[in-house]
């Protein structure tokens, strides 16, 4: 049976993906393109670090496992420097069944989506993060 609330669609946003799997990166920016959004990719969390402080991001979509500074460690240093952002993350994983991952989402309560998904699957979860707050880049940046 189909629903048929209609829930407008937010678009336009600004993105960040993070993701150190370039296909999986131009998956995403595929499907959140699809639905109007802007989408900047950075495929280490230290480069993503330098660019939420150069640029305004409503939306972030993290890998969870990167070499480097991975996506628990690019959450611990937003909680220091941008704690504004880390209601607007979004992580993205295949590893939900690692106790570390577990313990991690855990702890945070942030939002996860297991890999593989379908693009309702995104579409739905980043509607729901852009619902919960507004996001400063498009207060006027």
């Amino acid at each position: 049976m189909e629903t048929t609330a209609s829930v407008e669609t937010i678009s336009g946003k600004r993105v960040l993906v993070i993701d150190d799997e370039p296909w999986i990166a131009e998956i995403l920016t595929a499907m959140l393109t699809d639905d109007g959004h802007e989408v900047d990719t950075a495929d280490q969390g230290l480069l993503a670090l330098g660019m939420v402080q150069l640029r305004a991001y409503d939306l972030i979509l993290c890998d969870i496992r990167m070499p480097g500074l991975d996506g628990p460690g690019f959450y611990a240093e937003l909680e220091r420097s941008r704690p504004d952002l880390l209601g607007r993350i979004l992580f993205v994983t295949g590893n939900f069944a690692s106790p570390e991952v577990e313990a991690f989402l855990d702890r945070t309560g942030a939002p996860a989506l297991p890999k593989p998904f379908r693009q309702e699957d995104l579409h739905l979860r980043t509607q729901e993060l852009l619902r919960r707050e507004p996001g400063p880049a498009s207060a006027g940046s």
